[in-house]
């Protein structure tokens, strides 16, 4: 039988497991204004670029899809504490790196801190209060993503040791975390099972296939929106206007995900297959204004495209994943949501990756605007699939 918690223990929690969450979802952004410095210390191609960008989200993948279950078995908090752990040593690792390699090696291990964390603080948070649980999860991460960049630019632009100063305020926020977690209550009984946890678990129930097919265009749009921001951004805003400084790109990747943050709220009193077509919408408007910028050299376009894009992002993440996951039994979410995430973050890595080897041989700009037509037409494919009536429909069942 799983503690009850009292209505301060509750708070307590709740307080915690945010703010955690938070934190890993902020480490994880905060190496994306470093990497034009990084392109010029370490002579990076963009394909290493990517690379480096990309380890991040296999690893995160892989540890969602074994250990990510595991706290319903051991409790949350020896999983929170070794997730914490772990991404104090990625942060370590950062903090010396001297390579490409090095790099590697840090983003793997925030990777798969990254994928144990989310999902142990995500449960705590529905643990302590299962209305405001699902809510806050919503936009935790877009949230700590924001000030991840925003942070992270603001250091490498203004800060002493630019290359150690953000790692280094990152890790002393970890081990204030990891002294504070034995003041938090355990929300889960240990329970046998633990063994078979760790087996993925991968299926998609036939009522929820249609639906899924139906949105799937535009939710690899919206991550590889996403993964092309927070790997090549920063170095495309500085190719493209000229403005070297990391706090521009920096802020203009910490601008979707607070765009992201707020759609979480605007959208929320929508049906979600409205939404989602109205988030395809300024998804595809977002797009092109930030495409526009880019051939203008015009960065207050590329802010207000990215704010546009940034609504388009929010909402769709949230809205695919309230049609989709409504449309499952409760012994059968695990297996669709692990279905989901294996879609979405592969796409979240391999677009750009192969953008970082073609920039290259095509340049940058042509290589964003390629790209970002991609992303406009993926978009465009859900929109004419969807129609709005046959998803509603499909959702309401």
């Amino acid at each position: 039988m799983n503690p009850i918690l009292t209505p301060q223990a509750a708070s307590r929690t709740t307080l915690f497991s945010f703010t955690g969450a938070a934190l890993i979802s902020a480490t994880s952004s905060a190496p994306t204004p470093l990497y034009p410095l990084y392109r010029n210390l370490f002579h990076l191609t963009p394909t290493m670029l990517t690379l480096i960008f990309g380890a991040y989200a296999f690893a995160l993948l892989a540890a969602l899809l074994t250990v990510g279950k595991v706290s319903d078995y051991t409790g949350r908090r020896p999983l929170m504490l070794l997730a914490l752990a772990i991404n104090a040593i990625a942060l370590v690792i950062f903090m010396t790196a001297s390579s490409a390699t090095t790099l590697i090696a840090a983003r793997l291990v925030q990777g798969f801190a990254t994928g144990i964390a989310l999902p142990t603080f995500g449960a705590s948070l529905i643990d302590a209060s299962k209305t405001r649980g699902p809510l806050l999860n919503s936009f935790t991460a877009f949230l700590g993503m924001t000030l991840g960049t925003l942070t992270g630019g603001i250091l490498v632009s203004f800060a002493p040791f630019p290359t150690v100063t953000i790692y280094a305020l990152l890790l002393l926020l970890m081990l204030v975390a990891m002294a504070l977690l034995p003041l938090i209550p355990e929300t889960i009984a240990p329970q046998p099972g633990v063994l078979a946890a760790l087996r993925p678990q991968v299926c998609i129930p036939r009522r929820a296939l249609g639906p899924l097919l139906k949105v799937t265009p535009v939710n690899i749009a919206t991550w590889m929106l996403g993964g092309f921001y927070l790997s090549l951004m920063p170095m495309m805003v500085a190719n493209a206007t000229g403005l070297t400084s990391p706090f521009i790109g920096g802020s203009i990747v910490a601008t979707l995900m607070l765009s992201a943050t707020a759609a979480v709220f605007l959208f929320r009193p929508l049906h979600p297959a409205r939404a989602l077509v109205i988030g395809t919408l300024m998804l595809m408007a977002g797009v092109s204004v930030t495409l526009t910028g880019l051939s203008l050299h015009s960065v207050a376009l590329l802010y207000l495209g990215t704010a546009i894009a940034g609504q388009g992002f929010g909402s769709i993440f949230s809205s695919v994943l309230k049609i989709i996951m409504q449309l499952a039994e409760s012994h059968e979410r695990a297996g669709l949501f692990s279905a989901f995430l294996i879609k979405s973050y592969l796409a979240f890595a391999l677009p750009a990756i192969a953008a970082g080897i073609a920039a290259p041989h095509l340049g940058l700009n042509q290589t964003a605007w390629y790209y970002g037509m991609t992303i406009i037409v993926l978009a465009l494919v859900s929109l004419l699939a969807v129609r709005g009536r046959a998803l509603a429909g499909a959702a309401s069942t």
